[in-house]
């Protein structure tokens, strides 16, 4: 058993900082992000839950706008573009699957 924030950091955009652990068929991330911290549109194959721990999270998800509070999820589907900006700080779970292989520390491709 290890604590997320023993995991090696992964920065995915400036002021947005995630801590991931890996199974065999999903990753599990923590997600820190600072108010004002955007993430550009993107999509990929993995099917995402987004959860939010703390703050508000303004999310655009299949061109529909979203704000996002404590307590508050959204399940994104796979392929679905998707993007996000901080209203205020905020502590968020992102789970992810499969499995995230881009966001495994370099070392975890050497075993």
């Amino acid at each position: 058993m290890e604590h997320i924030k023993n995991t090696i950091p992964k920065n995915l955009v400036m002021g947005i900082t995630g801590y991931y652990a890996h199974g065999s068929s999903l990753t599990f991330g923590y997600i820190e992000i600072k108010a004002g911290s955007h993430l550009p549109e993107h999509h990929h194959v993995h099917e995402q839950i987004t959860y939010i721990l703390e703050g508000r999270l303004d999310m655009i998800i299949g061109g529909k706008s979203y704000s996002l509070t404590e307590g508050m999820y959204h399940v994104i589907p796979s392929e679905m573009p998707h993007s996000a900006i901080a209203v205020t700080d905020c502590r968020a779970i992102d789970v992810f699957n499969p499995v995230r292989e881009d966001y495994k520390p370099q070392h975890d491709h050497l075993t």
